[in-house]
C-alpha cells in the first residue's frame, strides 16, 4: 500500500507489548508502531540509520549518551552503529520509524 491514515491504521500484534504496521520498500521500511506502557527497550545497535517521529504519548529515548523525554512532534535519528534505546511511562506511545533495510 502507498498511502496509510494514521487516525485510522490498523496495529497488528509485533511482540508483546507492542502492535505495528510495517511497509517494506526495496531499501526503505516504515512501521507505525504503539508501545505499551511500561516497557523498555534496554539499547541496541544496527548497521543502518534509523529515525521517526512520536505521534502520542511520551517516550525517553537514548541515543548513545545523550537521552530526552520525546512526546507528540518530535523526532529522533540514531546513525547506524550507534546504541540506542527506549523507555515508555504510564501510557501507551505511538510513533512513526523509518530505517534502511537492513
Amino acid at each position: 500500500m502507498a498511502f496509510w491514515d494514521l487516525d485510522s491504521l490498523r496495529l497488528e500484534a509485533f511482540r508483546p507489548g507492542i502492535t505495528s504496521k510495517a511497509e517494506i520498500g526495496n531499501d526503505l521500511i516504515m512501521v507505525c508502531m504503539e508501545i505499551g506502557a511500561g516497557m523498555e527497550d534496554a539499547g541496541h545497535e544496527h548497521p543502518f540509520d534509523q529515525c521517526g517521529i512520536v505521534l502520542q504519548g511520551r517516550i525517553e529515548m537514548f541515543i548513545d549518551s545523550e537521552r530526552r523525554i520525546l512526546g507528540p512532534n518530535e523526532s529522533y535519528f540514531a546513525p547506524s552503529g550507534t546504541r540506542h534505546g527506549w523507555k515508555t511511562f504510564d501510557e501507551p506511545v505511538k510513533i512513526l520509524d523509518v530505517s534502511l533495510k537492513g
